[in-house]
């Protein structure tokens, strides 16, 4: 099953990487991003700066804040969903790659965190290659947990997403 999805993803991006369309500040990404969670990444723009960045995936290593009850060390379902500023110019270079922050929000369930609820700040840097419809992306993300107890933990994630017209 694995391998089949795995395949899947890699056959669409050859097959959409092939045509010859620029990199995307507008319109909606769809990909994947692997590390604390490791599943889809979805990316809305909303303006010339601004988008909402989702993800849906599966938390395996665990950030273990402060959780009073028995923490079980197996994998959990973990969707988050943020807002985020775009600065184009913060980097000089021939080369696109915009460094973003941004607010939101997550939700884990399962490995001991059923029902979690933690807000979400985003640190992250971008690239958008010319000639391209992708954008590759590494973020790093502080979490203040609120539910069941409070704590602070941090995810991280590198990723890819593929740009439709």
């Amino acid at each position: 099953m694995k391998w089949k999805f795995l395949s899947v993803i890699v056959l669409g991006l050859i097959m959409f990487s092939s045509k010859p369309i620029i990199a995307q500040d507008h319109g909606f990404g769809l990909g994947f991003v692997v590390g604390e969670p490791t599943g889809i990444s979805a990316k809305l723009w909303t303006s010339k700066i601004n988008a909402f960045d989702f993800g849906l995936g599966v938390g395996v290593g665990g950030d273990r804040i402060k959780y009073d009850g028995n923490y079980n060390n197996e994998s959990r379902i973990h969707f988050h969903m943020d807002y985020l500023w775009h600065s184009f110019n913060a980097i000089s270079s021939n080369e696109r790659f915009p460094l973003y922050y941004g607010i939101g929000g997550r939700y884990n369930s399962g490995g001991g965190y059923e029902g979690s609820f933690g807000a979400r700040g985003v640190v992250g840097i971008a690239w958008l290659p010319r000639n391209t419809p992708l954008d590759l992306f590494v973020e790093l993300v502080p979490v203040f947990q609120i539910t069941p107890s409070t704590g602070f933990g941090l995810d991280a994630g590198l990723g890819i997403r593929y740009f439709f017209n």
